[in-house]
């Protein structure tokens, strides 16, 4: 079953309306018929009785005997009741009733009935098209065994043909429309099952993109906190100034972090309002960051070689930023003490590149805990904005992070 073409045994009349599609039936052999189907079975049966009738008030003649009229009126009725099971088997009713119509013409509105049901049941293929043909054949024979008194052969086979072909393809018509219906409503409900799956799969990219940034903004601050405190752990004899400074910096992180919070979380509650007082980190606020880390007691060397920082786009330096935040809290984390260089080159044209170096650490690491999502991240990050990212160890046991972004002339 293909949605352009789909092919239905049971298109009933209430397919047209029904709120569930003629494919989801395919667990029941007879569909269940509703109100609209019987009245237009209905409707069938009586048209088809009021042209048998029809048939029989114009072959009545002074010779048209009772015994004669009484087989005419039996086969009418039997052919007329046979209307209600054309939809069960419609290639062989209409085949019968095309071999009866040629000896009783009281069949002829049952047989119409039938040929209608076969064009909106049955796809015009060749078993279809030797029925037609045999019911245009059945009405020019049916004038030559039966006569009618009043009118002649030619006009009565060719009234006959005229309404078999109007018949056939009034139905290939309406299976057309039943069709279309039924296909319209098929695509509608996929339609809607991928406008789900698109819903769902924006939410897990916002989600994710919320992660990250959750993780870009308060993993510099929390690391920060994080050495501190074990600094205090591990020297409690350490000079009262030490101290005093140590919590300093743990305290003003700790505001920081909550300050940064504060305006993730306003994002998420009121994205279009105030967006323009919270301030974004660019490349020029990348020496606010370095000085930072310096007073945190890390060793870091800022190389910038891209003149004025204001004219770099900002997103291109908030990258630059979030980038370097990342491999200064993974250097502060994994190489305490080692000298960190950060290098940033790059002009309108040729790109950004952004470098962060440390060398081997000197002496034992404690172990720090952690996720390793934040180079993935960054790596993420950089690929969105259309750029790369490479990251690994040197060859004298430091590792190196160095990324390229790029920057619009």
């Amino acid at each position: 079953m293909t949605p352009a073409g789909p092919e239905y045994r049971w298109l009933l009349p209430s397919a047209v309306v029904a709120p569930e599609l003629p494919g989801d039936r395919c667990d029941r052999s007879r569909p269940r018929r509703t109100v609209r189907d019987w009245v237009v079975d209905t409707l069938a049966f009586v048209c088809a009785a009021i042209i048998g009738l029809l048939a029989v008030d114009a072959m009545k003649t002074p010779g048209y005997s009772e015994t004669v009229q009484a087989i005419d009126l039996l086969a009418g009725a039997l052919a007329c009741c046979t209307v209600w099971l054309r939809r069960r088997w419609p290639v062989g009713l209409a085949s019968g009733l095309v071999v009866v119509t040629i000896a009783e013409p009281v069949a002829s509105g049952a047989l119409l009935v039938a040929l209608f049901s076969l064009a909106v049941h049955r796809p015009l293929k060749p078993t279809v098209a030797v029925v037609g043909a045999a019911a245009v054949l059945s009405s020019v024979l049916q004038p030559v065994v039966r006569t009618d008194p009043h009118t002649g052969v030619l006009a009565n086979a060719v009234t006959g043909t005229v309404m078999i072909l109007l018949v056939m393809g009034w139905g290939m018509l309406v299976r057309a429309r039943r069709q279309l219906v039924a296909a319209l409503r098929e695509r509608a409900v996929r339609a809607e099952e991928e406008a789900a799956l698109r819903a769902e799969h924006a939410q897990r990219l916002a989600r994710e993109a919320i992660a990250r940034e959750m993780h870009d903004v308060l993993a510099h601050r929390l690391t920060l906190l994080s050495v501190h405190a074990g600094a205090l752990e591990f020297r409690p004899d350490a000079p009262p100034a030490e101290v005093a400074r140590a919590a300093g910096v743990i305290r003003d992180s700790a505001h920081e972090a909550l300050q940064d919070l504060r305006q993730i979380i306003g994002v998420l509650r009121s994205p279009d309002e105030g967006a323009e007082d919270r301030p974004q980190p660019t490349l020029a606020t990348l020496d606010a960051l370095v000085a930072e880390s310096r007073e945190a007691g890390m060793k870091v060397t800022l190389d910038s070689r891209t003149g004025d920082p204001a004219t770099v786009p900002a997103a291109t330096g908030r990258n630059a930023y979030r980038i370097a935040q990342e491999a200064l809290t993974n250097a502060r984390k994994h190489a305490p003490g080692a000298e960190v260089t950060v290098t940033v080159t790059g002009r309108p044209g040729d790109g950004l590149t952004v470098e962060v170096r440390n060398p081997a650490p000197v002496g034992d690491v404690p172990e720090v805990p952690g996720s390793g999502q934040g180079l993935i991240g960054l790596t993420e990050r950089a690929t969105l904005a259309g750029g790369r990212l490479e990251h690994g160890p040197t060859p004298g046991g430091g590792f190196e992070v160095r990324a390229w972004l790029p920057w619009a002339s």
